[in-house]
């Protein structure tokens, strides 16, 4: 079903006032809480300095979004009429002139109609197959910096491929967020804090970012800062570039403590994943803290459309061979989350018997799972006769594998861990797990098919509806047969892990072209929840 803005779109019109606040409305405002009382004096004094230098990744990642984003970030806010004030704030939203929750759409005039599949990242007219055989000619060298996270391709004088770091092409902005880390390193009394702050700072310069993310790795400060070019999801050619973001957050050290058992336990879940031996890591990286904090601040690909919950990072496969990854959950985004959605979804697509399932420690743990998962599993591969990436192999497709690959490794981690005596469970825990992982399938898929988590969870619909482990009811609400889910969680596991180690992407295409789809009984239910919002928009101002 197409939603208002494409059906606009398509016959050549913008949404009018009123489409635009119903369009707005879908984001709920809510204010967030982070107590800041307990942090140091030069902690209080380092904070706005962060999030100052945060303030300035919006603009960088506008830059990368589209070409002209911030010309027309400049342009919108002269309309002082009530539509242009609109405008802007849906433009704000969505840090660009397309609509996050349909698919790309432009809601503004004079603007492509979609956003370009490279972003900003390549040249507009570039195809696949022209970047493709532009970096056979190249070195291996420059070939890894041109399918590398951090440099933007460009067409030189005669037209032809060419590459920049992004410490030239951003560097304005970066030189300034440079030195507002290093104001900030100054007032810190962590030594932690200090030293990722200031390599941050040095990185932004030099382009190179290695030193930096071992530094976040060993970060153990109150505050707890995320800063730089990381995810690629807006990079839908290939994949391969960074968008820049951040997050100021402040630690909750008791929560954080509950959590420590699962990362404790992720070696022996590595070695008792559902897919060949020879595909498992006998040595995950030393280092896989897991970290609870309360968002202060987001910006730039952290702040448009749907708000992340949690994230698993570096994505740099060097560091997460070497060290691991480090998991950050954002509880007040997802109390926020599961009070303001998913308890009204519930209402609508459980059946009354399972309604009493629903649950946020279940909705915490899994996410926290789900991060944990994206550190195991396949992360080096071997593919015609090299070393490689999953990322590198499955391309476009990654980040929608990827992501469905975390959610069902996280299904099946949780259980392993419950079978297994590994983690304190009532007798009602697997019940709750599934049934309120199975309401907030329908939280993800609203978020629309273009949205790399969404497709991945529809396909994880379709494919457990299929094994009989979710079950249609009559008055088309939904249910869990405890027994089937729990084997088509480790069947589904086995699948999406071994495309990965396999670097299948012909595999991976068939997957998610066959079962990526809104069936009827899933969109009858979501045509129920048009009056729910469908995320938030979080706020400390």
């Amino acid at each position: 079903m197409k939603s208002v803005v494409a059906l606009l779109a398509a016959a050549s019109l913008m949404p009018d006032l009123s489409h635009l606040k119903q369009m707005s409305a879908r984001l709920a405002p809510v204010k967030l809480n982070a107590d800041t009382s307990k942090l140091s004096a030069g902690d209080r004094q380092a904070l706005p300095k962060l999030i100052e230098a945060a303030r300035l990744l919006n603009f960088v990642f506008m830059d990368q979004l589209w070409s002209g984003d911030r010309a027309l970030y400049q342009k919108l806010q002269t309309d002082t009429s009530p539509l242009g004030k609109e405008r802007f704030h849906y433009f704000w939203l969505n840090k660009g002139p397309w609509s996050d929750l349909d698919g790309h759409a432009a809601f503004l005039p004079g603007v492509p109609e979609r956003k370009p599949l490279g972003g900003n990242f390549y040249p507009e007219d570039m195809t696949r197959e022209e970047f493709e055989n532009w970096t056979k000619t190249l070195n291996a060298s420059d070939r890894a910096l041109a399918e590398g996270f951090f440099t933007v391709i460009r067409r030189n004088g005669n037209r032809q491929l060419t590459m920049a770091p992004y410490s030239k092409t951003y560097g304005a902005d970066l030189t300034k967020a440079a030195g507002l880390l290093r104001e900030a390193a100054a007032l810190t009394e962590n030594a932690s804090l200090k030293k990722f702050l200031n390599l941050r700072a040095d990185a932004f310069l030099s382009n190179d970012y290695y030193a930096s993310d071992i530094a976040w790795m060993e970060l153990d400060a109150p505050l707890e800062v995320t800063i730089g070019p990381y995810e690629t999801y807006n990079d839908e050619l290939f994949g391969y570039k960074a968008a820049f973001e951040a997050y100021v957050t402040i630690r909750d050290d008791q929560e954080t403590a509950r959590l420590q058992v699962l990362s404790s336990h992720l070696q022996e879940v590595e070695n008792n994943l559902p897919i060949e031996a020879r595909y498992r890591n006998p040595k995950l990286g030393a280092l896989a803290p897991i970290r609870v904090v309360n968002e202060v601040f987001a910006s730039g690909d952290a702040a448009h459309g749907v708000r992340t919950a949690a994230f698993n990072l570096p994505n740099d496969e060097r560091v997460v061979h070497e060290k691991g990854s480090k998991r950050v959950m954002l509880k007040n985004i997802q109390e926020a989350k599961f009070k303001v959605i998913l308890e009204p979804i519930a209402q609508h697509v459980l059946a009354n018997s399972e309604r009493g399932n629903l649950s946020f420690d279940s909705f915490f743990f899994h996410i926290l799972a789900h991060e944990l998962s994206h550190g195991i599993g396949p992360q080096q591969i071997q593919a015609l006769g090299h070393t490689t990436s999953p990322r590198q192999q499955l391309k476009d497709l990654y980040a929608t594998i990827e992501e469905a690959k975390a959610d069902v490794t996280g299904l099946y981690m949780l259980q392993y861990l419950y079978d297994h005596g590994l983690a304190s469970h009532g007798p009602a825990a697997e019940r709750q797990l599934y049934t309120t992982y199975l309401a907030s399938t329908f939280r993800s898929v609203r978020f629309g098919l273009t949205e790399s988590h969404a497709r991945g969870v529809a396909m994880q619909f379709n494919y457990f509806t299929d094994k009989g482990g979710f079950i249609t009811n009559a008055d088309g609400t939904f249910a869990i047969d405890l027994a089937k889910i729990k084997t088509a969680v480790r069947d589904l596991d086995r699948e999406l892990l071994t495309i990965e180690a396999q670097g299948d992407y012909q595999g991976a295409k068939h997957l998610l072209d066959t079962l990526a789809v809104v069936r009827p009984p899933m969109q009858k239910a979501l045509d129920r929840m048009k009056d729910i919002p469908t995320d938030i928009d979080p706020s400390n101002e």
